[in-house]
């Protein structure tokens, strides 16, 4: 209750934007009504590699992608708050919400210092908000440079990421149930190579959780 008169107050000066389209909206909402009836919730059965569970918010299709690039140009607004809102939904469905630890994927640094922000971090912490699960940003890093992603096919996805992600404080989640939290999933290369090093160091379990879901890679299952 607290939070939302907070963001009530702060949309007096910063007016509450649709992520997708840009119009105002209430400083509770997560989307317009009219961004609302378009998106398409994510329902599908993708499975990411050493992970027992996989959820999405949504479908990424055209009308998602600008709330999605935007956050990857470290423009975030109300989306860390409209995907971290439905995220934590679909992990309650699942019956995930009993995990230990919320682990965004890490950016490498250089990445960081130029967007200004991880837009998984923020979506996690609005994830761990609603469901009371703590937020662990500092344990898992990206300490290897990559080519972007999208550049790539899914192979070459997963040999780009090999050795990129290491684990710098394995006692923090050793023996854990961790859910690991991204923007975007397209083939789920990023995922199950984040999945494979946390079990590397000692997790009891990696569930995965993110805003979208590229329906278009269904086929390209990650098993």
């Amino acid at each position: 209750m607290e939070r939302e008169k907070l963001r009530k107050i702060a949309a007096l000066l910063y007016p509450t934007r649709c992520p997708v389209c840009g119009e105002v909206i209430g400083a509770n909402d997560c989307f317009c009504e009219k961004c609302t009836d378009i998106l398409v919730p994510y329902t599908g059965s993708f499975r990411v590699k050493g992970s027992p569970k996989f959820v999405a918010a949504y479908e990424y299709h055209p009308n998602m992608s600008e709330a999605v690039m935007l956050m990857k140009r470290g423009v975030m607004g109300n989306a860390p708050y409209a995907f971290g809102s439905e995220i934590a939904a679909r992990i309650r469905e699942a019956g995930m919400d009993r995990a230990d630890l919320l682990v965004p994927v890490p950016m490498f640094k250089a990445d960081l210092r130029s967007r200004g922000a991880n837009q998984s971090l923020l979506i996690a912490q609005e994830v761990g908000r609603r469901l009371a699960i703590p937020v662990d940003g500092k344990s898992v890093v990206k300490s290897v440079e990559t080519l972007p992603q999208k550049e790539l096919r899914k192979r070459e996805r997963e040999v780009n990421l090999r050795g990129a992600f290491t684990v710098a404080a394995p006692e923090a989640v050793k023996g854990r149930t961790i859910i690991l939290i991204d923007d975007l999933c397209t083939t789920g290369s990023t995922l199950a190579e984040v999945t494979a090093v946390l079990l590397g160091a000692g997790a009891a379990e990696v569930y995965c959780a993110c805003a979208c879901k590229a329906v278009e890679h269904e086929e390209e299952e990650d098993i």
